[in-house]
């Protein structure tokens, strides 16, 4: 669609639209495949080797490539452009280099790409907020113009004042000829509070998030790559925690996700609460909370006296309450906690209502699909308010 400036100077003319039927943009071979493959590089969790290969077979099958670009070229365009380079470990005498091939791994450019692919596929392409902070539904003394005017109140400060609306209600009440300003005529601008959220996002690694032929962890990857990359570039007041459960609980850096794998883990529920509270509570945000991805029940606990307690068999009472006691505790610290379940057992939603129930939080129910826009949503509904 474009507009015709051809004849806007003729007095006849009238103001309009062309409508042409829309050729798309031609992409380029290194485009197509550095799209596939960025997909396959979170799929194999940063390994370039088998991503490689997962390329050429499709490129065998669907011919991504041809005789004058192939994916040779395509691995040397990725190394000009700085998404992979090549390690070499000295192996030699005095520690020189032999001449053999190095390993190729992932740099910080990729990591990046991969995190703003993934807000764009989930979240859909958001453009960055110039104020990087969160309205509140408070109206009042703050720092971001609601569009509310009201009367002007004395003690009101005079940065407050719409000088555009203060001099038209002048004009109206006064007329041009015998224009003058008063009291009467003055508004202000309401503005809203801005709100600053930090988030623990904790992600299942137990080796259920692998099993019955369905891959639950690459969708959690790109959440989380999602909700990270959404926050650093939205919202850059806000703080946000990644924390990985199995056995135990541990945090993990934003530029750990893409190489994020699940092990042969139990679920360690407790633990990863105990350790997100932990993280927020050094954080000086008054509105906290945590988002918590899995998809099995707990089944275990870490002793006082460092051993293992696990029980794979049906909901355990003990490492059931000490869950439900986790959820208590976060609730008096005004931690409200939203499980995102994606299994759809029965008997594990009675757990999950039961746990939600306790801490007052939120519980949703999904498979895969969609779980990143539910995220999504959960987190902008929560930062238009006071959490408390």
């Amino acid at each position: 669609m474009t507009k015709d400036k051809n004849n806007e100077r003729n007095p006849d003319y009238k103001s309009g639209f062309i409508f042409t039927k829309h050729t798309p943009k031609e992409q380029s071979i290194f485009d197509r495949l550095f799209e596939i493959f960025q997909e396959l590089i979170t799929h194999t969790s940063g390994d370039f080797d088998e991503a490689i290969d997962w390329l050429t077979q499709l490129d065998k099958e669907y011919e991504l490539t041809t005789d004058d670009y192939t994916i040779d070229n395509f691995i040397q365009e990725l190394k000009d452009r700085g998404f992979i380079r090549e390690e070499f470990k000295p192996n030699g005498e005095n520690g020189t280099q032999d001449d053999g091939d190095g390993k190729i791994s992932i740099t910080e450019k990729l990591e990046r790409a991969l995190r703003k692919r993934a807000l764009e596929q989930i979240f859909g392409k958001i453009k960055r907020s110039g104020q990087g902070n969160h309205k509140t539904k408070y109206v009042g003394s703050g720092d971001e113009q609601s569009g509310d005017f009201r009367k002007y109140q004395f003690g009101d400060a005079l940065d407050q004042i719409s000088m555009t609306e203060s001099i038209k209600n002048a004009q109206i009440n006064n007329g041009i000829g015998d224009f003058r300003l008063t009291e009467n005529d003055l508004v202000v601008e309401e503005s809203m509070h801005k709100s600053q959220m930090s988030t623990v996002l904790m992600i299942d690694i137990s080796h259920s998030m692998i099993l019955y032929g369905e891959d639950r962890i690459t969708p959690a990857k790109k959440v989380a790559m999602a909700l990270s990359e959404l926050i650093t570039t939205r919202y850059p007041k806000d703080t946000l925690d990644i924390l990985v459960f199995g056995n135990d609980a541990w945090p993990i850096k934003i530029k750990d996700l893409p190489y994020l794998n699940v092990g042969p883990y139990h679920t360690n529920t407790v633990a990863g609460l105990q350790l997100a509270m932990d993280l927020l509570r050094r954080k000086r945000n008054t509105n906290k909370q945590i988002f918590m991805i899995t998809d099995g029940k707990p089944s275990c606990l870490r002793l006082p006296d460092g051993r293992y307690y696990k029980n794979s068999n049906g909901l355990d009472e003990y490492i059931v309450n000490k869950c439900y006691m986790m959820a208590r505790q976060a609730r008096k610290l005004h931690i409200p906690i939203t499980t995102f379940m994606i299994a759809s057992d029965p008997y594990l939603q009675q757990f999950v209502d039961a746990f939600t129930e306790a801490n007052q939080g939120k519980a949703f129910y999904t498979g895969l699909q969609g779980l990143g826009e539910m995220i999504f949503t959960d987190y902008e509904n929560n930062r238009k308010k006071k959490l408390r």
